[in-house]
């Protein structure tokens, strides 16, 4: 599961690298799609997985601001940057015996929702690439290259 993580976080700074050659009206106009805006997404890829991990299998109490006050480039790899410190350890940590743990999610309704945490880790890897496809779209929507999202390559199953 660790290398999934960091396949993500590896692809997320290159996203972060890709904005760089961006105007800020790309980033931040409206598209067909998933959250509509790629700016946007990237916030919400780091606020999903940082809500999911740290508030919601550590029940830690976290800090997601909206994103009207990260709404730059800069601080959306900021906002990253904050939550990854926080949660990479649990990552790095992670053995088989917390697979099957349980953790409790309110719904936006208010309904209670059982988890296994190796469900919940293995959807917030999916949720990252789900997303990370949605960039690519729109990357070439705009007549940019995407980012390259091939897991072979990347040094994370040496031999």
């Amino acid at each position: 599961m660790l290398k999934l993580f960091k396949y993500n976080w590896k692809i997320r700074r290159d996203w972060f690298d890709w904005c760089e050659t961006v105007s800020e009206e790309e980033l931040l106009k409206k598209r067909t799609g998933g959250i509509g805006y790629i700016l946007p997404t990237l916030y919400h890829v780091v606020a999903v997985e940082y809500g999911w991990i740290c508030g919601g299998i550590q029940g830690k109490a976290i800090d997601i601001p909206p994103f009207k006050e990260v709404a730059s480039l800069q601080q959306v790899k900021d906002f990253s940057a904050r939550c990854h410190k926080e949660l990479a350890p649990f990552v790095y940590d992670w053995d088989d015996s917390l697979e099957d743990c349980i953790m409790i999610d309110i719904t936006d309704e208010g309904e209670r929702e059982p988890h296994k945490y190796g469900e919940v880790m293995r959807h917030v890897i999916a949720h990252e690439i789900h997303h990370s496809g949605q960039l690519s779209i729109w990357s070439r929507e705009i007549g940019k290259k995407p980012v390259n999202a091939n897991l072979i390559g990347r040094g994370l199953f040496d031999i």
